[in-house]
């Protein structure tokens, strides 16, 4: 009660024009430190819907990169790795070590885990290209947040349209030359014909550090703004700028310590695209050198990532923008004997995943998240509701220290050929390709790079049951089209 009728009385000192009349610029200073002192705003995520989306006065700025895997970034354990403008975001925001993509209907991973992402639906509930379900730009333009993009989007122009009030050097597909990236201007009709298309004169993260930089410095503070910038790096073809290529020489890598001349056996993917970037069986020499440029595309990444925040904290925008940085899956580059994302291993299904900013402490967490989590807990931001159909958990009770977990496993799946279950430290992964089954199961507590096959062993035989039915309920939950048809054995 004492805080209340204290609360009142300065909110009438400062409300009052005798009072701002009467009271000297100290004490007026004093009293407005001592409102937000003693009442400071609601972290968001809290619950509590604002008034409208502008009084919330904080914006998000969500850096999105292509093909990042989990642990590509020095502060994050990569000792070979140069990412001082990650590291520092690392440093000072709140990490979340175990985030995860759900996985793909398709080869092209990132479309559907983008679709995730942008709906906060799961894989087979969540149309990849967006179609009658509510994107989170799309509900924040609605609510008069300004909706800005630059950079890839790959689940087609007609969402594209519904969700951005602006854009710059927008990319509408999935890979590209770096050097030559055919973009579009912002196009208020939605149209975005063949004929305005156009090629960017800079790198492709410059190009898109570029936009990105553009729109802060010329966007009013009075409205709160959603800027997406999705990097096509360190995607393929990996040719990082001259500069950057030189950081890493590949005879001084690592290989990974699970590499694998060839994957053991057929997983359904083996012939895919991105597999086919190497010869078989693969090399150490051919591996190091593919590090060496997926590593400095993302040390030239970082560069850029470095220039957006460097102008954000000049314009100060800062200190009420929550800054995300996230990827849309990982890939292997040489583990397991594969190149690509097209598999159900950590170094595929995890990504990087940190927030910074307002009522964002410095810490880390180790719970079971997915990306499309990030949806809802974006939607807390602005104070907006997620839509009726969100599958994915608001991130801010860990983020507040409420409670450790949102879940008790995560399911993971890859085509009609892979399905695979965690929950803690343990990881169960089953392949039916062309009439064979092979399972998986592996201990992450003693064997985090996933090179010990523990089926076979007798004294995890409970643990492989239990989590096999863990599976079979989680896919029926999830609405897996093969559940009814065709069982895994």
């Amino acid at each position: 009660m004492r805080a209340l009728l204290l609360r009142a009385s300065i909110k009438r000192s400062l409300s009052s024009d005798f009072s701002r009349r009467s009271l000297t610029p100290g004490q007026l200073m004093f009293l407005c430190a001592l409102w937000v002192l003693l009442f400071p705003p609601d972290v968001r995520g809290s619950g509590r819907q604002s008034a409208s989306p502008a009084s919330n006065r904080l914006n998000v700025l969500f850096l999105f990169a292509d093909d990042m895997r989990f642990d590509t970034i020095a502060a994050l354990g990569n000792r070979e790795i140069r990412s001082p403008h990650l590291d520092r975001l690392v440093d000072q925001g709140f990490v979340f070590e175990q985030c995860c993509i759900m996985g793909s209907t398709m080869p092209a991973v990132c479309i559907p885990s983008r679709a995730m992402l942008m709906s906060g639906r799961s894989l087979w509930r969540t149309p990849t290209d967006l179609k009658g379900v509510p994107s989170l730009p799309e509900i924040l333009r609605q609510q008069g947040v300004v909706t800005f993009a630059t950079g890839k989007w790959h689940n087609g122009k007609p969402s594209f349209a519904r969700a951005f009030s602006a854009g710059r050097a927008i990319f509408f597909g999935g890979m590209t030359d770096h050097s030559k990236v055919p973009i579009y201007d912002f196009d208020p009709t939605g149209q975005y014909r063949k004929s305005s298309e156009k090629v960017g004169e800079k790198f492709s993260s410059e190009l898109f550090a570029h936009a990105a930089i553009e729109f802060l410095r010329g966007h009013s503070p009075d409205q709160p703004f959603f800027c997406y910038v999705g990097f096509c790096a360190p995607h393929d073809p990996r040719t990082p700028p001259e500069a950057f290529a030189r950081l890493y020489d590949p005879a001084k890598l690592t290989l990974p310590g699970n590499f694998l001349p060839e994957h053991p056996f057929d997983n359904g993917e083996l012939k895919v695209r991105d597999e086919l970037l190497a010869p078989f069986p693969r090399t150490p020499e051919v591996i190091r050198e593919h590090l060496a440029a997926y590593y400095g595309m993302i040390s030239h990444l970082d560069a850029e990532v470095g220039r957006i925040l460097q102008t954000l904290e000049e314009l100060g925008l800062a200190a009420k923008t929550i800054i995300v940085f996230s990827a849309d899956n990982g890939l292997a580059v040489g583990q397991h004997g594969l190149l690509g994302k097209q598999n159900l291993y950590e170094h595929s299904v995890r990504v990087p995943l940190v927030l910074k900013g307002p009522n964002v402490p410095r810490g880390r967490s180790k719970a079971l998240v997915y990306l499309h989590d990030l949806m809802p807990t974006l939607c807390d931001v602005f104070g907006v509701p997620a839509p009726e159909g969100v599958e994915g958990r608001t991130l801010w009770p860990i983020i507040r220290g409420e409670t450790e977990t949102l879940r008790d496993c995560v399911l993971l799946s890859y085509r009609n050929e892979q399905r695979a279950i965690r929950r803690g430290n343990w990881k169960l992964i089953m392949y039916e390709v062309q009439g064979r089954s092979t399972v998986q199961l592996f201990d992450l507590a003693n064997d985090p790079e996933e090179r010990e096959n523990l089926t076979y062993d007798p004294k995890h035989a409970q643990t492989r049951t239990e989590l096999e039915k863990l599976l079979f309920e989680a896919r029926a939950a999830a609405g897996d089209p093969l559940i009814s048809s065709t069982e895994m054995p």
